[in-house]
């Protein structure tokens, strides 16, 4: 990435971070290491990354910038 104490090291990781911290596990307690693992496995896989919009993807859902590649592609 950049240099030792750049602003850009970790945006990535923190903007990552800070989305799970605030919509997943500010929202429940969990009893043990395991179901919190399986809880973040679960954000990740299922909203995360399918539905969620991405600034990169010009703000659609990786589905859905799918779903436009592919039919721009079809119908060429």
């Amino acid at each position: 990435m950049g240099r030792v104490a750049s602003a850009y090291d970790n945006a990535l990781t923190e903007s990552f971070f800070g989305s799970m911290q605030i919509e997943l596990l500010d929202r429940c307690s969990w009893p043990t290491r395991a179901e919190l693992a399986s809880a973040m496995f679960e954000w990740i896989e299922t909203f995360y990354n399918p539905t969620r919009r991405h600034s990169a993807l010009a703000y659609y859902s990786p589905i859905e910038f799918e779903n436009l590649y592919t039919a721009a592609e079809t119908a060429a």
